[in-house]
């Protein structure tokens, strides 16, 4: 009777050491899994262009930058939607990168060398809006 006992408490016990084992490694992965949709950030900011060629040389620029996961310029908004891990770049960066290609950003101004050296259907006026909001008719002019 105290071999079945003792059988039977050793075999519960490893029963839990089991159990106990498997459900850490389920929270390990659910906490990695929040991990990663934390660093994930999504914003949208304006960005002055013209046509498809500066579309082209702005989401170049930013998806060339570490940790941008996507980039789409909104030619008809004039916006960038932009997709990045913010544990290794910043929105700094992304500003900088494009502005270093020669187009404005609602927070800092293109390179002038950079502009001077766009192509003339690139060259944006720059007192144009950024971000535009409702019904955005397409500009006849551009169909670059």
């Amino acid at each position: 009777m105290k071999k079945v006992m003792l059988s039977v408490a050793i075999i519960a016990t490893i029963g839990l050491v089991s159990c106990k084992n498997e459900a850490k490694k389920e929270t390990t992965k659910t906490e990695q899994t929040t991990t990663n949709e934390i660093a994930s950030t999504e914003t949208t900011f304006g960005v002055r262009g013209n046509c498809g060629m500066c579309k082209n040389t702005i989401e170049k620029a930013v998806n060339g930058i570490d940790g941008v996961k996507s980039a789409e310029w909104d030619k008809l908004r004039k916006e960038v939607k932009v997709s990045f891990d913010g544990s290794k770049t910043n929105l700094d960066a992304i500003h900088n990168a494009i502005a270093n290609v020669g187009y404005d950003t609602d927070k800092i101004m293109g390179d002038e060398s950079a502009y001077e050296n766009l192509p003339g259907c690139c060259k944006y006026d720059h007192e144009m809006e950024m971000s535009l909001k409702g019904n955005v008719k397409p500009d006849s002019n551009s169909n670059h």
